[in-house]
């Protein structure tokens, strides 16, 4: 069913349901305590809306148009590889976001504690995305959506050194295969994670003592200090320790420690409409072969050890690009953040300074040949010439906005269109936004609304437009999919 349908039907339900109670019992209980005697009488309508008025549940996220959701950071949920961000929950979210029609915006942490509280406690966050067990003591605390993929929980610890001179025979004798002899071993653990909870659960289980090392520190980070001699053993979750093994040979991930488990995104017990949506579709889009590639994408890719140990992996070296020092080194140019300018780049040439554009554009940030003559830049100039001039341009567009446009968030936004489509059809679509009342000093729903529309002869004929027709729908998603990247870039790359 499609989701504005199902919108629909739970709309009805839950009004019908709260009138019926309004009705039976809560109404009769107001009149006979006095609350209904008031200056003015309070209508059945106005409650019912009053109930509905949820910031977290569908009605109000397809209101705001934003998405709100907190994942975890790592080698598969979420990470930036040379400079595109990218991830198994990443996807998932950038995929239902879309179904449904709003924008994403991400909130990233790996302390659990953190994940749980935006969602519950602040409230700032719709859904926790991210590997979560389904379990008894969870499920007070959330509603867990419809599984997403399944796992076991198994003990990573380390081969013999020397394994690979070995019989695997004997390998197999120095390792822990039966639950019972994890007696009187020390596992580190992630803290509050589901793999804390079986371990205590396993220690009634083999009646023996089992010692527990809670940790702020995430699996995969526990598990390459398993592998590097530096603790004994750890718990993850199956998909993982997997993916992990391609990177550390070292490690045996072959040893269970629990029954398959499914794992499932989690919103709270006040918002059914949000959590029916994500079922529907959920259920809907693991049947697909489209999700059983995204799957192998990221649990079952060879290339995932390449990719994690490059240095343009968030993970790895923590670089966006080759380019990354002249970022940094000529950013306070325009005084930017250095990765605003790497997205830049990403989104004008991939970094590739050999680009070069139908329409002439060169180098990693595609200066036009007139604007880069501008700056005694040709084809032939080294990257970095080409790195500083698009920077100056983009303080030179500054320059003539700054008076006006004094919000230095906002104003942004408008240099990058510029950047894009020239500063002439940025300042037409500002003196169109005054003259159809709007704010010709805001970007989003006032100005850009302009700038997409400035192919239209009803705008690009206007007497107030001065530099004619545009093909506005680039710069238009380009202002986005850069700050977008940006925040990307600002979640898993460090400044």
């Amino acid at each position: 069913m499609p989701a504005h349908l199902l919108l629909q039907n739970f709309e009805i339900m839950r009004q019908q349901q709260f009138v019926k109670l309004l009705l039976v019992v809560a109404i009769p209980i107001l009149i006979l305590s006095g609350l209904f005697i008031t200056n003015r009488s309070v209508t059945v309508e106005e409650i019912v809306i009053e109930e509905k008025e949820n910031k977290s549940d569908l009605p109000a996220i397809l209101e705001r148009g934003v998405l709100k959701a907190t994942t975890d950071y790592n080698s598969t949920n979420y990470f930036v590889y040379r400079g595109q961000p990218m991830g198994f929950h990443l996807e998932l979210l950038k995929m239902f976001a879309q179904h449904i029609g709003v924008e994403l915006e991400i909130f990233v942490t790996n302390d659990l504690g953190e994940n749980f509280s935006c969602l519950l406690a602040d409230g700032e966050c719709n859904i926790i995305a991210m590997d979560l067990a389904v379990t008894r003591s969870r499920r007070d605390m959330v509603a867990f959506t419809e599984p997403h993929s399944q796992t076991r929980q198994v003990l990573i610890q380390r081969r013999p050194e020397n394994w690979y001179h070995m019989r695997s025979s004997e390998i197999e004798d120095l390792l822990v295969r039966n639950q019972l002899d994890m007696a009187g071993k020390t596992i580190y653990v992630h803290r509050n994670s589901s793999h804390l909870v079986r371990l205590k659960n396993l220690m009634e289980e083999i009646g023996d003592t089992i010692y527990i090392v809670e940790t702020d520190q995430e699996p995969e980070l526990l598990i390459e200090r398993v592998a590097n001699g530096e603790i004994d053993f750890t718990v993850s979750d199956e998909h993982v320790a997997q993916v992990n093994q391609t990177y550390y040979a070292n490690i045996d991930v072959q040893t269970p420690l629990s029954f398959t488990q499914n794992l499932s995104w989690a919103v709270r017990h006040d918002t059914p409409l949000l959590k029916a949506a994500i079922d529907e579709w959920m259920r809907d889009f693991t049947q697909t072969r489209q999700y059983a590639n995204l799957y192998a994408k990221y649990f079952r890719n060879p290339r995932s050890s390449l990719m994690a140990r490059s240095p343009y992996h968030s993970l790895g070296g923590g670089r966006i690009s080759v380019y990354d020092d002249y970022f940094k080194r000529y950013a306070e140019i325009v005084g930017w953040d250095w990765r605003l300018i790497a997205s830049l780049a990403f989104q004008e040439s991939r970094f590739n300074p050999n680009a070069v554009s139908w329409a002439g554009a060169f180098g990693v940030m595609q200066l036009m040949p007139n604007t880069a003559a501008m700056y005694n830049v040709t084809q032939r100039s080294a990257p970095i010439e080409n790195i500083v001039a698009g920077i100056k341009y983009l303080e030179w567009i500054d320059r003539r906005l700054r008076d006006v446009i004094t919000d230095d968030e906002e104003r942004v936004k408008f240099i990058l269109a510029s950047y894009n489509v020239g500063l002439g059809h940025v300042l037409d679509a500002r003196r169109l936004a005054e003259k159809y009342g709007k704010d010709p000093n805001i970007w989003k729903d006032n100005v850009d609304y302009f700038v997409l529309n400035k192919s239209k002869p009803k705008y690009y004929l206007d007497p107030v437009v001065r530099h004619g027709y545009a093909r506005g729908s680039e710069p238009y998603h380009y202002v986005t999919e850069i700050l977008e990247r940006f925040e990307h870039y600002l979640n898993a790359v460090e400044g």
